[in-house]
């Protein structure tokens, strides 16, 4: 199993936008597995491939809980509904967070680590994962849905906010 390093910002490959996988082979399956250490060691929910330097479209949600990791290989937002502001950090911008606007719940198809078709309605705390991730392949970071960057906050540092939002890291 190989040790992935995280990619932090600025590097050029996370505004990369990542190629579809074909076929879900073994070297898929060694990506995915190496995949799911970076994103448990770093106390993380999700992890896109390009985070770690590789431009396939795959993903690893780990929602807190120790619910098993979930991959997502070539997934696409089919729909979403509704706006909510969260607090939302990522793995490849360490330190900083910042309240960004998602979907209240968002439909997402793809195939799993088995090549199977799935599809999923999901809301809260894994919709926002989901959301945070897809970006990341098209490469978008949470920062660039802020009005400007002068608004992300040092972790740490206290939050103004009316009402009170979700904290996701991915």
């Amino acid at each position: 199993m190989a040790v992935l390093q995280i990619v932090e910002f600025p590097d050029p490959v996370l505004r990369r936008r990542a190629r579809p996988v074909r076929r879900v082979d073994r070297r898929t399956q060694r990506l995915v597995d190496d995949m799911v250490d970076p994103v448990r060691d770093a106390n993380g929910i999700g992890l896109a491939a390009n985070q770690v330097g590789v431009l396939r479209r795959i993903i690893v949600i780990q929602m807190p809980g120790g619910i098993e990791p979930r991959v997502y290989v070539n997934p696409r937002i089919v729909h979403r509904q509704g706006r909510r502001d969260v607090l939302e950090g990522c793995l490849s911008v360490p330190g900083y967070s910042a309240i960004i606007t998602r979907s209240v719940w968002v439909r997402t198809s793809g195939l799993d680590g088995n090549s199977r078709l799935v599809r999923l309605h999901a809301d809260g705390l894994l919709a926002q994962a989901l959301e945070h991730e897809i970006d990341h392949l098209n490469g978008i970071l949470y920062m660039d849905h802020l009005k400007s960057h002068q608004e992300l906050v040092r972790d740490g540092t206290e939050v103004e906010e009316e009402s009170p939002a979700e904290v996701a890291v991915a």
